[in-house]
């Protein structure tokens, strides 16, 4: 698959989703590289949708992006109920595993943005051991910034421009890193941006990983919120619901395009 070729999005809660398989989005990403052309991908689940919803900004930056990949279980059910049966979930961490291998494979040059300095450290150990032949550009982990400071991130792109990666997988967090991606989308001279959440720390083995019979069945936050339950209570235990009550709505015609409800007769 060229970047040309990748499938429609389906618009959930006004956020245009990419119903690419693990395989179709690992080409696109291949493809923008081979091309030399622009590329933003977003692995989204229902926290990120709901925080589009939130702020226009995020809803922006999803808009722009050149694929919203169904990184979470219910955006999987949702684009299987608009009729793609075969779809899989395209999860973050694992897509990040699998472009590494093909990176190493076909001699691309990668670059980590986010993260801890420690993490960091540890996958510039790891990675060329688990990927014979990865050529690692550089690693860079920004202090954590409350509002953005663009004369640090243009220090950043610099930074990242001059280790001239192909691929830099940004690892802030949602929807911090979409935010950033779609600031400095235009200054990046990579090819391709991919926004991995906590595939970082997963990979470097510093944070645990639901168990896969867990996330098969939709079950991940379950584990997520015993782990971490202070930072993620209100994630899952407002947002879960909320977002299942407006998918519903929206299916049923009471929704507006932009996922807002209707006000009066349509």
């Amino acid at each position: 698959m060229t970047a040309r070729a990748a499938a429609p999005a389906e618009w959930l809660l006004g956020v245009p989703v990419r119903p690419l398989s693990m395989r179709g989005t690992l080409d696109l990403a291949e493809g923008l590289v081979r091309e030399r052309r622009h590329g933003t991908l977003c692995f989204t689940n229902v926290h990120v949708v709901m925080e589009s919803r939130r702020d226009p900004a995020v809803r922006a930056a999803l808009r722009a992006a050149t694929a919203v990949l169904p990184d979470g279980m219910p955006l999987v059910w949702f684009l299987r109920w608009r009729g793609h049966k075969g779809q899989e979930r395209v999860y973050g961490p694992d897509f990040t595993a699998a472009m590494l291998a093909r990176a190493a494979g076909r001699r691309l040059r990668v670059f980590l943005y986010g993260g801890r300095p420690d993490t960091l450290r540890e996958l510039a150990r790891r990675l060329p051991r688990r990927f014979r032949g990865l050529t690692m550009a550089g690693t860079l982990a920004p202090p954590y910034r409350v509002r953005p400071d663009r004369a640090a991130e243009r220090e950043d792109v610099s930074r990242i421009n001059r280790a001239r990666p192909d691929i830099v997988f940004v690892g802030l967090g949602a929807p911090k890193q979409e935010l950033w991606m779609r600031r400095n989308r235009a200054a990046l001279r990579a090819p391709v941006l991919a926004g991995v959440g906590a595939a970082f720390d997963f990979l470097a083995g510093t944070k645990p990983q639901a168990p896969r019979w867990m996330m098969r069945f939709g079950l991940e936050w379950v584990f997520r919120l015993v782990t971490e339950p202070r930072r993620l209570w209100g994630r899952y235990l407002v947002h879960n619901p909320r977002f299942v009550l407006l998918a519903v709505l929206q299916e049923l015609g009471l929704l507006g395009d932009n996922g807002r409800p209707w006000h009066g007769a349509r």
